[in-house]
Parts: structure tokens; C-alpha cells; sequence
């Protein structure tokens, strides 16, 4: 492992969906693995849901060791979430890939919505230590509760990455949807990163589907630091985790 860092480099990716004729995102999982690697970053976050359009994956498919290789052949941390079966139950779930190339977390989405009639939600938070920072996993919709981010960041979270596929309901708003609903995602990555005082990365695909709001973004306590919107593409950005402390000091309540 390398050794940790205060200067750690994260990179999401805003990749389109499902754009060949292959049922699975692999090749284009692997080759923006190679992308972020090259960029320096110690971890990338794809979106939810983002592996293939089959039924439940098992830990063991190829699919998933093909993406743990990719990880270690590029010296680097991934973030990859699907619904798995465990056990015969099925979840969302995000699993944390590291440079070894074996999975060393697992988080399965607890606050559902849309995933399925199948699909079992998870109970528990969990924050991993990484060689880089401590993290912590939420999925879409949990970015709705911040009790969830008050618990990781009691943990000691440092970064928190929410892999999504934020749609919203046209019901929600009489007009202008889309730009309405833009509006409440940036306001919500940006709410759990300054009631925390902790970085957060988000990560959206891009589809075809008119009710999707293809945006993510990396943000610290006090602002978005870098954007993508309504294209594909790998955005990479280096943190400073002392501001985290230099924040604390600002806002000692928190």
C-alpha cells in the first residue's frame, strides 16, 4: 500500500449507460479505471447500478473480478455498485475494491427508493480505512437523511461517496423540472459536506432516460470544487484533508 496521505486525489466517473451493444458496462468501467490511474488518483467512484442489466450479481462474478484486476493493474481504489445477492437476499450494494484488487467493504443502500420489489435494504453505516483517508459509502437516496452522514462522521469519516442514479418525480414541480431538481441535488451534496465538515463525492451516469439528472460533483465543507453535467466524462480532483481540521476550528459547535 502506499503510505497515507493528507493530499489524497479522487476521481468520479459520469459515464453513459449501456451505449453498445454489450449488456455490461465493463469495458468502460476497466478503461476509465486506466483514465483515473493515469490522472494519479488514489480512488474512483462509478454510479449506481452501473455493472450490467442482468439479475442479481454473486461477489464472485466474473464481472466483478474483472474489475478488481483492473484495480490492481492500475494501482487504485474503486467504488462499483449493483444489486448483489447474498445469501439468496438481494441488495443495492457498493462494494470498495482496493489497489490489491480485493474488496475490502461492502454498504448496501438502507433508504430504497425505486429499486425494486426484490431488493432488501441494508441496516448498517460502516467507514473504511483506506491509505488515504477514511470514507464512508451512502447510495442516492440515502444523500436525502443526514443522520446517515452524522454517523459516518462520527465514525471519523473523511470523505464520503455517494455512487446514484437520481431521477426526480414530475409531480415534485410545476415547470422548469430538470433545472428544479439540479438544484436540490447541488444543495444536498453541499448540505452533507458542510453540516459535517467532510468532503463529498457524488457520482450520476449519463442516459437516455428524461427524468435523470446526469450531474456529479466533488465538494468540501464550503463548496463544489469541480462538476460534470449532461455529458460523460472523468472528473478528478486533489483534497486537502487538514482543511477538515481548519473547518472544525471555524465552526467548533460542529
Amino acid at each position: 500500500m502506499k503510505p497515507a496521505h493528507k493530499n489524497p486525489v479522487i476521481a468520479v466517473a459520469q459515464i453513459r449507460y449501456f451505449d453498445t451493444a454489450e449488456k455490461n458496462n465493463i469495458a468502460k468501467i476497466k478503461r476509465y479505471i486506466r483514465r483515473a490511474g493515469k490522472a494519479g488518483a488514489d480512488i474512483i467512484c462509478f454510479p449506481e447500478c452501473c455493472v450490467h442489466r442482468g439479475s442479481a450479481l454473486k461477489l464472485n462474478h466474473e464481472f466483478i473480478q474483472a474489475i478488481c484486476l483492473a484495480c490492481k493493474e492500475n494501482n487504485i481504489w474503486a467504488i462499483v455498485t449493483d444489486e448483489f445477492e447474498i445469501k439468496g437476499t438481494s441488495y443495492t450494494m457498493s462494494i470498495l475494491v482496493d489497489r490489491k484488487g480485493e474488496i475490502k467493504g461492502r454498504y448496501r443502500k438502507i433508504n430504497l427508493y425505486g429499486d425494486g420489489k426484490t431488493v432488501t435494504p441494508g441496516k448498517r453505516i460502516f467507514v473504511f480505512k483506506t491509505d488515504f483517508a477514511k470514507i464512508g459509502i451512502a447510495i442516492c437516496w440515502d444523500m436525502a437523511f443526514p443522520e446517515l452522514f452524522m454517523k459516518m462522521k462520527k465514525k471519523g469519516a473523511q470523505i464520503v461517496f455517494i455512487p446514484s442514479h437520481w431521477a426526480y418525480e414530475y409531480k415534485a414541480y410545476k415547470e422548469k423540472h430538470k433545472m428544479r431538481e439540479l438544484a436540490l441535488i447541488k444543495s444536498l451534496i453541499s448540505s452533507r459536506a458542510f453540516e459535517n465538515l467532510i468532503f463529498v463525492a457524488s457520482a450520476n451516469p449519463l442516459t437516455r432516460e428524461p427524468d435523470l439528472v446526469s450531474y456529479s460533483a466533488i465538494a468540501s465543507p464550503h463548496r463544489i470544487l469541480k462538476d460534470i453535467q449532461d455529458k460523460e466524462g472523468l472528473i478528478v480532483q486533489r483534497i486537502n484533508l487538514r482543511e477538515i481540521k481548519k473547518f472544525s476550528k471555524l465552526y467548533p459547535n460542529k
